[in-house]
């Protein structure tokens, strides 16, 4: 496999990753609830993996051929943001809670980072429009396998910008909860508003 494609996918990847959306959304959202940022990264880049593994497998390409499929995956994907979002909005900071009910709500946070990412209609689209391209079936590296590289470096530089953005929040605004309050806000209504968009996109 080639190191050029590798890197040419990188700097794609990264101007994608750097443009804000739900994974943004819900990043900020969980520091400035007082969420560990690695646990809110963490589901993200599960979710991620998920759709690697499945684009690796073909199952991607047999997605991608199928409108039905496409538009149930991006209705489910949108009502999911809708939700997330408008839960997130309705109670935007966290209080202070026994121990085992935040290990409780951070195995919560996990399971909707992963959702976050994997039912992220667009995501999905990136992986099944944007990966094939820097693949070369003629390459010693199975397809397969070029697409499962390409899938840990996007994740990886997932980890990297949303680790660093949602520390950065985190000690930024917990120290101001007003402030926080009303960025949590803005993070849920972007969620809500991309999730409407998507269904509006899908049902019109």
């Amino acid at each position: 496999m080639a190191v050029g494609s590798i890197a040419a996918f990188w700097v794609v990847a990264l101007l994608l990753i750097i443009v804000p959306g739900p994974d943004w959304a819900f990043t900020i959202g969980s520091s400035l609830r007082g969420h560990s940022a690695l646990t809110a990264v963490s589901g993200l880049v599960l979710g991620y993996a998920a759709v690697t593994v499945v684009v690796a497998a073909g199952v991607g390409t047999v997605v991608a051929g199928t409108p039905a499929v496409l538009s149930a995956l991006t209705i489910v994907g949108g009502l999911y943001l809708i939700w997330h979002g408008a839960s997130t909005f309705a109670h935007p900071a966290a209080t202070g809670t026994p121990a085992d009910a935040v290990a409780r709500t951070d195995r919560a946070l996990l399971v909707e980072g992963m959702g976050v990412s994997a039912l992220n209609p667009k995501g999905l689209l990136v992986f099944l429009a944007l990966l094939p391209q820097f693949t070369n079936p003629h390459w010693s590296l199975p397809v397969g396998v070029q697409l499962g590289v390409l899938g840990v470096v996007f994740m990886a530089s997932c980890a990297v910008f949303y680790l660093c953005l949602g520390s950065l929040a985190g000690k930024i605004l917990n120290a101001r909860p007003a402030a926080a309050r009303v960025i949590t806000r803005l993070s849920a209504g972007a969620m809500i508003v991309v999730g409407a968009l998507l269904l509006a996109e899908r049902l019109a």
